[in-house]
């Protein structure tokens, strides 16, 4: 399952409400998958999902500072932080999809 977090941290790019964010991100890119509320992703008020995900203090797994919009995170059945995926890397990238089978097949 792909999940949405829009976040205002990148040049304001998001300045808009939810249902804004939600409505521009159906319109131009024909998202389809759950959007979230917006949340600070980094910084002093990032949000405890993020601290957990780019945090290796936090998930036991590696530090991956966010560094721009669209970074993803591939997560384990069990909840666990399998890997973080650059920005400008696309989901259909052979690594990403050999690291979304592997997960899937544990």
């Amino acid at each position: 399952v792909v999940l949405g977090f829009p976040a205002n941290n990148f040049l304001s790019q998001e300045p808009g409400n939810n249902a804004e964010i939600k409505k521009f991100c159906t319109r131009e890119y024909a998202v389809t998958f759950p959007m979230f509320s917006k949340i600070s992703v980094k910084g002093k008020d990032i949000a405890p999902l993020y601290a957990y995900l780019t945090q290796k203090s936090e998930n036991g797994v590696l530090d991956a500072p966010v560094k721009w919009n669209f970074q993803k995170f591939l997560i384990s059945r069990k909840g666990t932080v399998i890997t973080s995926v650059a920005p400008g890397t696309s989901v259909n990238d052979a690594q990403v999809i050999s690291a979304i089978e592997k997960a899937l097949a544990e």
